[in-house]
């Protein structure tokens, strides 16, 4: 072999082991450190009260959960106050309650997570594709593996501005996020793999509204939000007469609009920091023998939506409704779910269900800074970097990646340079 062949083995290997370095650092978080010795939840709560502080979202709730338990809160708001009863709109984390609901329906019998979901439907069908619209079922929609191809997102209508039906925004939705289709369809086939719809979890709001004969948030009140003790949440709000709601803000900290949603399982929850609780305690046994769903649902059906029904790159991350964040070192994993929307709304919740450690933070102001600070608590809670950690980070990923290539290459044509000029110079 000669030397240039050699330099050119040399820079393909040398490629190669940076990649696996660095992509294996990251997915294991070598580079990174706890924002408190692990165990110390005090110098968790002030590390990240610090986080928040500097941040200055225009509102937040922050609750840090021990053994089931509340261990500490923080509350900032930039005007309205803001406390443990304070409604926040949550966004996409509206999902993993919605879910709820579902398998709610599933326990009585009158849904079948498997059956195709045209035999629930009256008021609207799934348009005709070139697959199988039969195989989506309840269990696909839950887990965003049943083929849509919305991209849904959805961006509320402003004050003034009508509301569209349930149908009418399955046909098409007239608030879809940018680069969002907003057309529910079946777009790839069912079960193929994972691809995010919230259209899909609009399609469930119109199936518990077939199924149970009523409107979907008095029948989330009724069978979900009231029995575990969630007496201020609601998918349905009138900003003008709310007492205790949570004040609007964009990036800049300035007021911002409140919208409203068609798609209120998928995109409008309204909760506070005490009901957030509750929901994440009820998925753990209560301090006088309550059990684990309080009654709505059973331990069984509750490890069932966390089993791992979708992947990414190899990970396991979606259950039933829920993230499957990181693995919990004991066999589980670390789930719950975020929401993020326009102007600057951001929500986060995560649970080890092993434990009954978890973390809540709902805010408004700030795109990213509750999904940031639930995934250091999964790392210093775990030792394990939290999925939408990966994905926040995935720029400054490449960006090292590139930085490394681009040296192995120069370093190599240098080399190469040196090799041939040495093989040309005529001898002494």
């Amino acid at each position: 072999m000669g030397p240039i062949s050699r330099i050119v083995l040399t820079a393909i290997l040398l490629l190669l082991a940076w990649t696996g370095v660095v992509v294996a650092g990251t997915l294991e978080g070598w580079w990174r450190r706890p924002l408190a010795p692990a165990g110390d939840a005090k110098a968790l709560m002030k590390a990240a009260v610090t986080r928040i502080e500097t941040a200055r979202p225009g509102a937040l709730a922050f609750v840090l959960i021990e053994g089931g338990q509340v261990s500490d809160t923080h509350f900032r708001s930039a005007d309205q106050p803001v406390d443990a009863d304070t409604l926040f709109q949550v966004a996409s984390m509206s999902k993993w309650v919605t879910a709820w609901g579902v398998m709610t329906l599933v326990q009585d019998g009158k849904l079948d997570l498997d059956a195709p979901v045209s035999t629930y439907l009256t008021r609207w069908s799934l348009p005709p594709s070139e697959f199988d619209n039969r195989q989506v079922t309840v269990r696909r929609l839950l887990s965003h593996t049943a083929g849509l191809t919305d991209g849904l997102g959805y961006g509320g209508f402003a004050p003034g501005r009508p509301v569209q039906s349930i149908e009418a925004s399955l046909t098409r939705a007239a608030d879809a996020s940018p680069n969002a289709e907003g057309v529910v369809r079946v777009g790839i086939e069912p079960g193929s793999g994972f691809e995010y719809s919230g259209g899909g979890y609009t399609l469930l709001q119109l199936i518990i509204e077939e199924v149970s004969g009523q409107d979907f948030n008095a029948y989330m009140k009724q069978r979900v939000l009231a029995p575990l003790g969630m007496k201020r949440s609601t998918f349905d709000v009138d900003a003008d007469k709310a007492a205790n709601l949570a004040g609007f803000y964009d990036v800049d900290g300035d007021p911002a609009i409140h919208y409203r949603f068609t798609a209120r399982a998928a995109a409008s929850l309204y909760t506070s920091a005490a009901d957030m609780t509750r929901f994440l305690q009820a998925h753990w046994p209560g301090p006088s023998g309550q059990p684990v769903g309080r009654g709505v649902l059973s331990a069984q059906t509750l490890k069932t939506m966390r089993q791992p029904h979708a992947a990414q790159f190899g990970a396991d991350i979606w259950g039933l409704g829920t993230v499957l964040y990181a693995p919990n070192n004991r066999g589980d994993f670390i789930i719950g779910h975020d929401g993020s929307n326009d102007p600057a709304i951001n929500t986060s919740a995560r649970l080890d269900p092993d434990t009954g450690d978890g973390v809540i933070v709902l805010e408004s102001g700030d795109r990213l800074l509750a999904t940031a600070v639930a995934g250091e608590w999964v790392f210093w809670n775990t030792g394990n970097v939290d999925i939408l950690m990966l994905t926040m980070e995935a720029g400054t990923l490449l960006k090292t990646l590139v930085a490394g290539w681009i040296a192995i290459l120069a370093a190599a044509a240098f080399m190469v340079w040196r090799s041939k000029r040495g093989a040309r110079r005529p001898p002494a």
